[in-house]
């Protein structure tokens, strides 16, 4: 199906993101903001998947960086940098014919829109995984399993005085250290378009759907609250508390610290960007890939970038079995440098013995 990406969707992408964000996927005012000026500017598109060629060409278009960094700048002319950056890169007989987000989240659900309301690619209703997660390799489809793949990723962002742009070509954790160590550069954040892949390899490898699924959520989430939300993905209420310890600090480029309730279940969440751990009575109760979230009293979606001590929140959990999940969530060697930062190992069994939910 084709449709027109309109205002009315622009609210329910993004606060379904943000609760698919899972601590991370961006501020919900940024996402907000580069929505709406999306549909000012244009008319963004929205394709599934069988709208395509199998052998059509699609890149991932993200956001790299530290959602809490203290200088980020991406602005509109950045993003169409990138995929100039990335498209001069190609052979002269390849051709974008579509862009797809890295993850769901308050700002990455909505990446492309703006792409698609300038340039008129459409966007696909896919993402490289239907949830947020912290590093570019658990949001490259596998590729880092492909001996003979060669990444491209144009990357451009920051204020004047910080603004960095270029490309990278090599193997994908090659070129994904280069955008990180850009993004720090840059003040905090950089747009990213990479890695462009068939249709076919990235609906086998993605997440098809993702963006109508997080709308779907946004759209419960605006009729029920937050017991909506969480009744539509399946999930619970595990906690409710005052933060009483936050802490937060970028090592290479990623959100990393932890929040601690003062409830009775003495409830901790270990987050690099997105929540990884939640601890009750010093023991885990959920790990990633399972959605982790944090709600405010008014009953919206706290990014973990935004949650300060003395604030009251209510805590979510959502089974991994109740996402659409790709499978580099079950690749334990893609967690090792997230495990590292928080001193736990919480990596999943490998995909042969995990089934995720769209598969």
């Amino acid at each position: 199906m084709k449709r027109k990406l309109s205002i009315e969707d622009v609210k329910a992408a993004v606060m379904g993101g943000a609760i698919l964000g899972g601590g991370g996927g961006g501020i919900l005012e940024a996402g907000e903001r580069a929505a709406t000026l999306a549909m000012q500017v244009g008319t963004p598109q929205l394709w599934s998947v069988d709208e395509f060629d199998g052998q059509d060409l699609s890149a991932t278009v993200a956001m790299v960086g530290a959602p809490a960094a203290p200088h980020p700048l991406v602005q509109p002319r950045h993003l169409m940098r990138t995929l100039e950056l990335l498209q001069r890169e190609l052979p002269a007989h390849q051709h974008l014919v579509a862009l797809h987000t890295n993850e769901n989240g308050a700002e990455t659900t909505v990446n492309g829109w703006l792409h698609s309301a300038l340039c008129g690619l459409p966007v696909i209703d896919l993402a490289c995984n239907g949830r947020a997660h912290p590093t570019s390799q658990m949001g490259s489809l596998g590729l880092h399993t492909e001996d003979d793949y060669l990444s491209i990723q144009g990357y451009a962002g920051g204020a004047t005085e910080r603004y960095i742009e270029g490309v990278a070509r090599g193997r994908l954790d090659s070129t994904s250290a280069v955008v990180r160590r850009a993004s720090i550069d840059a003040g905090g954040m950089v747009a990213v378009a990479r890695n462009p892949v068939t249709i076919d390899y990235a609906v086998r490898h993605g997440a098809p759907g993702a963006i109508s699924f997080a709308i779907a959520l946004g759209h419960a989430w605006l009729d029920g609250g937050v017991e909506g939300a969480v009744r539509h993905l399946g999930g619970r209420m595990l906690a409710s508390g005052t933060v009483a310890r936050y802490s937060c600090e970028q090592r290479e480029g990623l959100d990393v610290g932890l929040v601690q309730l003062d409830d009775a279940h003495k409830t901790t969440l270990h987050f690099v960007n997105e929540y990884m751990v939640m601890e009750q009575q010093g023991r885990p109760v959920a790990r990633f890939p399972d959605l982790v979230m944090t709600f405010g009293e008014d009953g919206g979606p706290l990014v973990s970038a935004r949650v300060r001590e003395g604030q009251r929140v209510q805590v979510a959990h959502v089974p991994g079995s109740r996402l659409l999940l790709s499978r580099t969530m079950f690749m334990p060697e893609l967690y090792r440098p997230v495990e590292k930062a928080i001193g736990q190992a919480f990596a999943p069994q490998p995909l042969a013995q995990a089934v995720p939910a769209h598969a």
